[in-house]
């Protein structure tokens, strides 16, 4: 028995819903966390819809990832009380830190940093969440602690010691 491929599963599921792909896109990427090529094809294919539509959709809205982010998914608050409460400064600190730009991935895969609006703590601003866990108050010199805190974690999920 061959085993189906997400893809296939997700082109199955919404390919007869029209204005669907986006929301084919998005269930692809919740479980991978980004839409690889391969999918992409295939989901082309097997929902009649033109590579090149589905490419134009995953290139113009920002939420989509087309290369596998890193394990651990640094969210930096950008709405209005971060932002005056200097996440500005907590940005460039991430950046300096892990030697990356907004939106990309460290070579090693470990840490991927992006902006969000906002996370709905505006009471802890200025705030990031890593993986889940959402950091307040966070200043430009906690985030070496940040990211140490990550680095141990993930080595320890990997079992490296």
């Amino acid at each position: 028995m061959t085993e189906v491929s997400l893809a296939s599963q997700v082109a199955a599921k919404w390919r007869k819903k029209r204005g669907s792909l986006i929301m084919a896109l998005h269930e692809i990427q919740d479980v991978k966390g980004y839409v690889p090529w391969e999918d992409a094809y295939q989901l082309a294919e097997e929902m009649g819809v033109p590579l090149a539509r589905i490419y134009e959709v995953l290139t113009f809205y920002n939420f989509f990832k087309l290369d596998a982010p890193g394990k651990a998914v640094i969210s930096v608050c950008t709405g209005t009380a971060c932002y005056l409460k200097g996440n500005d400064k907590v940005l460039e600190e991430f950046k300096k830190e892990l030697n990356i730009g907004e939106g990309e991935s460290t070579p090693d895969r470990m840490f991927h940093l992006q902006c969000v609006r906002c996370v709905g703590c505006c009471g802890l601003a200025p705030v990031c969440v890593v993986n889940g866990k959402t950091y307040g108050r966070v200043s430009p010199n906690d985030v070496r602690n940040i990211l140490d805190e990550w680095r141990n974690k993930l080595d320890e999920d990997e079992g490296v010691k």
